[in-house]
């Protein structure tokens, strides 16, 4: 089943749920099953049966055409937004580049970070630059949407709670994250609005491809047109979504309608080193940082520029037969002055 928000004025904030085709073609109006996406989730076990009917409908080929620019991201606010730091390859890359080590608990015991939630972008929605020097960055993630997890819910158990899955544009300034750290408090200004996939989908739409932890299939990321990253999501995940999820909810239970993302998608190269880029042969990288801190580990310089108004990041996952599974995240850079 997949599930996405539109643009209503009636549900300004938080939009009109729909149930989209496996093809991503057509819709059917979910408003008389549940408004909208958190109210499916707060009564998931009574309503997703009838949603389910919905969708086989609209498989089965009924609805209206589908268009993803019409879209919110799925939960365009949430109770809750928690990103994991879960492709250890990742943090000791970008840790690098700060000239920090990374401690061996890093390999046992997960980061994370509460991020802003009370309003996401959309995913064709402009992001906005107010200040060049802050180092615009994009991060594909891949991220699950759970159910009520209670309080100290052990790994297997969380499996059981994860409702949705969806993809991840996890915006980052990074010319404020170092400032922001040293300070001991975590991310802040440097997180600001992220942007979802147009449709979040249950587990069984991955087919293989999902294992009950992982999502074992590429994320492709082209930036202004040209591939720039196809890491695999289910290699090189050091924490697989279980845990992140016993994680958040080792001291607080979590509500339905939390968010928990995998944090960057990275993989090691064939090596065993950090990974080259596509174009020569690599998998390339999910964020611009991961390719500067390469580039300056291999040449002594970085040469990749972070984001500037105009460019364009694009986010996908593709299946086995070549289909979009979520929609795509493609957004333009806008400075804040020609975004008023």
């Amino acid at each position: 089943m997949k599930l996405a928000s539109l643009r209503d004025s009636t549900q300004r904030r938080d939009g009109r749920l729909v149930v989209v085709s496996r093809d991503l073609t057509r819709y059917l109006d979910a408003h008389s099953i549940a408004p909208t996406l958190q109210a499916a989730l707060d009564d998931w076990a009574r309503l997703e049966p009838s949603l389910q009917t919905l969708s086989a409908r609209v498989n089965a080929g009924e609805g209206t055409s589908f268009d993803p620019e019409k879209c919110l991201s799925p939960l365009p606010r949430a109770f809750q937004w928690a990103d994991g730091s879960a492709y250890v390859n990742h943090v000791e890359l970008v840790r690098k580049a700060r000239g920090a080590e990374l401690p061996p608990s890093f390999w046992t015991d997960p980061l994370m970070y509460q991020g802003g939630s009370d309003g996401f972008l959309a995913p064709t929605e402009d992001i906005p630059l107010a200040d060049a020097q802050w180092g615009l960055d994009f991060e594909a993630e891949v991220a699950v949407i759970t159910d009520d997890v209670p309080q100290a819910c052990d790994a297997r158990a969380a499996g059981e709670h994860i409702r949705l899955l969806m993809l991840v544009n996890d915006v980052s300034l990074r010319g404020l994250i170092a400032g922001e750290l040293a300070k001991g408090f975590g991310f802040f200004q440097s997180k600001p609005a992220s942007a979802f996939s147009p449709v979040a989908v249950t587990p069984d739409e991955l087919g293989s491809a999902w294992d009950g932890g992982r999502v074992h299939l590429p994320l492709r990321v082209q930036l202004n047109g040209r591939d720039f990253g196809r890491a695999n999501a289910g290699v090189d995940m050091t924490f697989d979504f279980p845990a992140l999820i016993a994680h958040a909810a080792k001291t607080r239970s979590l509500a339905a309608g939390t968010i928990i993302g995998s944090g960057t998608v990275s993989n090691r190269d064939a090596d065993g080193g950090p990974g080259r880029p596509i174009d020569e042969g690599g998998l390339g990288y999910s964020c611009i940082a991961e390719q500067r801190t390469v580039e300056q580990l291999r040449t002594g310089a970085v040469s990749t520029p972070f984001l500037s108004s105009g460019d364009q990041v694009k986010i996908e996952m593709r299946d086995a037969n070549d289909r979009s599974i979520f929609g795509s995240i493609d957004q333009r850079v806008v400075a804040v002055k020609d975004h008023a």
